[in-house]
């Protein structure tokens, strides 16, 4: 086992108090840089940093960040959100570790869907149906995972289907 346990603060994002979601840093109890590009490789981790090394998860429109000696996450609902993620991480770290040997490391970042793929899928009328003021915010979130097919009522079926197809090749977990 490589990490034994972390020690985690809850707080409310300095910036902006009035923010409704809570941040969460665990501090780590043992380095965990080592297994960061198998853990890459095993979540598909958004974004990979060699030095200091980091990889970067988006799941469920949060950021997840697992750092040498701390994890960060963003944008939980309270601090029981914040133990699963925080217990799911320890596992999938521990798992990685200990199956290491057969899995190959990777210290690259996963291909972005480009915002103008997206747009030009897009119906680009601005109809803010979608709950997003034009296209092009819709396009950006969709981009970074957030947004999907679904979530843009005047597209047909086909059309739908031609977005679904392009965000289909890029990994956003669920």
């Amino acid at each position: 086992m490589l990490l034994t346990g972390y020690t985690k603060e809850i707080f409310r994002p300095e910036c902006n108090p009035g923010f409704e979601s809570l941040h969460c840093i665990a501090r780590l109890n043992e380095d965990v840089g080592q297994v960061l590009p198998y853990l890459n490789t095993v979540l598909g981790g958004f974004t990979y940093i060699q030095d200091p090394p980091s990889v970067t998860f988006k799941v469920h429109g949060r950021l997840i960040t697992v750092h040498a000696d701390r994890i960060a996450v963003n944008a939980l609902k309270d601090e029981d959100e914040a133990d699963k993620i925080l217990e799911w991480l320890r596992r999938e770290i521990n798992e990685a570790w200990e199956g290491r040997e057969a899995i190959e490391p990777r210290q690259t970042g996963l291909p972005r869907p480009k915002l103008f793929e997206i747009l030009k899928r897009l119906p680009r009328t601005n109809c803010r149906a979608c709950g997003q003021p034009t296209c092009t915010v819709f396009a950006a979130l969709a981009a970074e995972g957030v947004k999907g097919s679904e979530d843009c009522p005047p597209l047909d079926l086909v059309k739908k289907e031609n977005l679904r197809d392009y965000l289909a090749g890029f990994r956003f977990e669920e």
